[in-house]
C-alpha cells in the first residue's frame, strides 16, 4: 500500500470513488497504481501480478471509467469481454464488477459452464456492457448467436498463465479470431513465460509491461513451514493440528479429486465441518460450499488446484497443503490464497518422504528452505531428506546412436524394401570379404579329411 496516494488522484469519477469508499479501501496497491493510468489512456497492457495484489480492481475500475462514456451495448453485444480460466474466478470477477459499478447505469453478465445456458442467453439478449466468461461457454453462446462482438472495445485476459496450463489456447485463438481488430487488450498473469509471450504476440499492440512482484516468490506476509510425516498418518496429523490449534477457517489442498473426497469424508467422521470442491462437483454444490466457507458457516474447504484458483476470501488465515503440488508454481498460487492485500497468513505443508522431489522443486523455485517442525507422536519412520538450494546442473543426455538397419521414423517393412531397392541404411558397414589365405587353408583341411575317409 502507498499511504501518500489515494484513489482520488488516479482520475476516477465520483460514482467509482463512492463504491471504493463503501468497501473501506483508501489507498491503491502497487498494481493498481501502475495499471489504472495505463488503462485510462487506452493503451494495451501486460501486467505480471500474483494473486492477492488487488489486480481485479486494477482492471475493473479503469474499464468501468472508460465505459461511462460511449454508446450503450445493443442487443446481444458486449462492450468489454473478461476471460477467466475457471468458473469460480469468473464468479469472483463478476462480483467485483457488480461491487464497483453499483452507482453506474451499466449492465453486466457472467457466463460459465456447469449450469443451464438458457438463462445466460436471456441475460445477453438486451446486450451487456461487461461480459465475464470462461472460454468454453463463451464459444457455445457465440455458436448459438447469443453474443456478438461488433461493439467490443476492451478485451481482458485474467490469469492468462492458468488458461494455457488448462489447455485453453485453442479456444482463446478461436475467440480472438471473431473479435474486432481495433480494440484495447489487457493481459494479467502471475508470470510471463515463453508460452505467454508467444500468445501476446498476436494479441497486444505496443503494450506497457510491468511486474509488481519478483518472479516465483510468495508473499512476505505469509509464514510458511512443513510438518514431515509418514503418508499414512497425514489425515490423523491434520485432524490433530485442527483440534489442538482450534483452526476455524482452513483451505486444504489435495492433488486429486478422489483424494479431496476421501479426506473430506475422514474429516467429517472426526466431527469436523468440511466440504470438497473440484471439477466433478456440480456447479451448484461448488457455489454453495464456497458461499458457506466465506460466511464462516463451513470451517474446512478441501479443494484441488483448478477449483481453488479463483477463490478470494477476505482475511483467510490459513492454507494447508495436504499434498504437495506436482508443479512447483502451483505452490505459489496456493499460498497466495492467504496473506492477501498485505494481510498476514500461514501456509502449512504435510510432507512425506515420497514428496521430496516436489519439496525440492518448490524450495528451489522460491529460493528458500522451508522450516521443518516435527509433531510429537507423528515423527516419520521414513525421513524426508534434507534439502539444498544449490543444484548441480543436469548434464544433457547424449543422443542414442541409431540401430543398424533402421532410420528415424521408418518402419521395418519400409527398411526391408529399401534393402531390396539397393539402399544402404546408415550405420551399416560394408562387410569385408574373407581373406584368400583363410579360404585356401579350409580347402586343404577338407582334402585331408577326404583322404582319411
Amino acid at each position: 500500500m502507498h499511504s501518500d496516494l489515494n484513489f482520488t488522484l488516479l482520475g476516477l469519477s465520483a460514482p467509482l470513488l463512492e463504491a471504493i469508499a463503501d468497501q473501506g479501501y483508501k489507498t491503491p496497491t502497487a498494481v493498481q497504481l501502475k495499471a489504472i493510468p495505463v488503462v485510462l489512456k487506452g493503451k494495451d497492457l501486460m501486467a505480471a501480478a500474483q494473486t492477492g495484489t488487488g489486480k481485479t480492481a486494477a482492471f475493473t475500475l479503469p474499464v468501468l471509467e472508460r465505459l461511462i462514456k460511449g454508446q450503450r451495448a445493443q442487443a446481444n453485444q458486449a462492450r468489454v469481454l473478461i476471460l477467466t480460466p475457471t468458473r469460480e474466478l469468473a464468479a469472483q470477477v463478476g462480483e467485483s464488477v457488480a461491487t464497483y459499478s453499483k452507482y453506474l447505469p451499466l449492465r453486466t453478465a457472467v457466463v460459465y459452464g456447469g449450469v443451464k445456458i438458457n438463462p445466460q442467453m436471456m441475460a445477453l439478449r438486451k446486450g451487456v456492457d461487461i461480459l465475464v466468461a470462461t472460454p468454453g461457454r463463451l464459444l457455445d453462446l457465440f455458436n448459438q448467436n447469443a453474443v456478438r462482438f461488433k461493439q467490443l472495445e476492451i478485451l481482458v485476459l485474467d490469469e492468462a498463465d492458468r488458461m494455457l496450463d488448462m489447455g485453453f489456447i485453442h479456444d482463446i485463438r478461436k475467440i480472438l479470431a471473431v473479435l474486432p481488430k481495433h480494440r484495447q487488450n489487457l493481459m494479467f498473469s502471475a508470470t510471463f513465460s515463453d508460452d505467454i509471450r508467444q500468445l501476446a504476440k498476436g494479441l497486444v499492440h505496443q503494450p506497457v509491461e510491468f511486474s509488481v512482484n519478483p518472479r516465483n516468490t510468495t508473499a512476505k506476509t505469509v509464514s510458511q513451514w512443513i510438518h514431515p510425516v509418514d503418508k499414512k498418518k497425514k489425515t490423523a496429523l491434520l485432524i490433530h493440528l485442527i483440534k489442538k490449534n482450534n483452526w476455524q477457517q482452513i483451505l486444504v489442498f489435495c492433488r486429486t479429486k478422489q483424494g479431496a473426497n476421501r479426506l473430506t469424508r475422514y474429516l467429517e467422521e472426526a466431527g469436523l465441518n468440511a466440504a470438497a470442491i473440484h471439477g466433478n462437483k456440480s456447479q451448484g454444490a461448488r457455489t454453495r460450499a464456497l458461499a458457506e466457507f466465506k460466511a464462516a458457516e463451513l470451517s474446512i474447504l478441501v479443494a484441488t488446484d483448478i477449483a481453488a484458483r479463483g477463490l478470494d476470501i477476505d482475511q483467510l488465515p490459513l492454507v494447508v497443503n495436504f499434498d504437495l503440488p506436482n508443479v512447483a508454481e502451483d505452490y505459489i498460487h496456493r499460498t497466495g490464497r492467504t496473506g492477501r492485500a498485505g494481510a498476514s497468513g500461514q501456509a502449512v505443508s504435510l510432507v512425506s518422504a515420497d514428496e521430496f522431489d516436489q519439496l525440492s522443486d518448490i524450495e528451489h523455485l522460491i529460493k528458500q528452505l522451508l522450516k521443518r517442525k516435527l509433531i510429537d507422536g507423528f515423527e516419520p519412520v521414513h525421513d524426508v531428506p534434507e534439502s539444498k538450494l544449490w543444484r548441480k546442473p543436469k548434464k544433457p543426455k547424449k543422443p542414442k546412436k541409431p540401430k543398424a538397419g533402421h532410420r528415424d521414423g521408418q518402419r521395418s517393412s519400409e527398411n526391408a524394401q529399401g534393402h531390396k531397392l539397393g539402399h544402404k541404411p546408415p550405420g551399416n558397414k560394408k562387410s569385408k570379404p574373407k581373406s584368400k589365405k583363410v579360404t585356401d587353408s579350409k580347402k586343404t583341411a577338407a582334402k585331408k579329411r577326404r583322404s582319411r575317409d
